[in-house]
């Protein structure tokens, strides 16, 4: 476990200062972000110390006069193995980041200069499922119905869903909590042409599913056929045929007086 910043010194206790001005950096969970210093020039006698300050830590320690660099994993070795400084301007880089890598970095010198930096990690999104419940169907007319639909996400933090008609938002809601769940329900119009597309986005990054409503979505008048009780039993599968009478070109028979005519026996039970 790295030391903490107030009893870490090992002949570099740096003044606290006035830190400056604060930089917000945002970066998608597995990518890596660099925390730039903007030094154009390092004096050889300067000192540097960077810090997860949300945890009061230090991370890394930068002598140039005695040309090292030591670096620290942090809290529960969350850093272990991903940080990367640059000897030359003394840029931090944070590879392979997770949620956890969130808070507030700082980097303070000898001469009592200070940077500080907001780093939000966000985690990746999924792609939106879209389902639809038939049996809420409402039918106005036979040729007219409309049917819910319903997009979802799982396990998702500081993400917005949304609906949308077209390129116009219809509908969205919003969650900042850790490992939510989101449903967005949308009524829709079987036979109506709009394009929908219900989207998950975070500041940095989107996912979207876009819908055909027919893949989805069905007509009361295609799922619910009416049959009076008692009417059909025991019946798998009945078939219906429309009956079309064709009349038949048959060659007429003509019977002469002497052909000979023989009847047979008809028994009757």
């Amino acid at each position: 476990m790295a030391p903490s910043v107030v009893l870490f010194c090992l002949g570099l206790c740096l003044p606290v200062g006035v830190f400056g001005e604060m930089k917000s950096v945002s970066v998608m969970e597995g990518d890596s972000v660099t925390l730039h210093t903007y030094m154009t020039e390092i004096s050889d006698d300067e000192l540097i110390l960077w810090t997860f300050a949300t945890e009061n830590t230090s991370l890394v320690e930068i002598n140039i006069l005695a040309n090292s660099i030591t670096v620290y994993d942090g809290v529960d070795e969350r850093f272990r193995n991903r940080l990367k400084v640059n000897n030359q301007t003394a840029d931090l880089t944070i590879t392979n980041t997770t949620i956890t890598h969130s808070g507030l970095y700082q980097l303070k010198t000898i001469s009592n200069s200070s940077k500080s930096f907001s780093l939000t990690v966000y985690a990746r999104l999924p792609i939106p499922v879209i389902t639809s419940n038939s049996s809420q169907c409402s039918s106005s007319s036979e040729n007219s119905s409309n049917c819910v639909l319903v997009c979802s996400v799982v396990n998702v933090t500081q993400v917005t869903l949304s609906w949308y008609k077209g390129n116009s938002l219809f509908s969205s809601i919003s969650v900042s909590d850790l490992n939510s769940s989101l449903s967005l329900p949308l009524e829709v119009e079987y036979q109506e042409n709009n394009t929908y597309s219900c989207v998950i986005n975070n500041p940095i990054r989107n996912q979207t599913k876009h819908l055909s409503i027919t893949e989805v979505c069905q007509t009361c008048s295609e799922t619910l056929v009416r049959i009076p009780l008692g009417a059909v039993q025991n019946a798998e599968e009945i078939t219906y045929a429309d009956p079309t009478l064709y009349k038949r070109n048959t060659p007429k028979m003509e019977v002469n007086e002497d052909d000979q005519v023989v009847y047979a026996g008809v028994a009757v039970r």
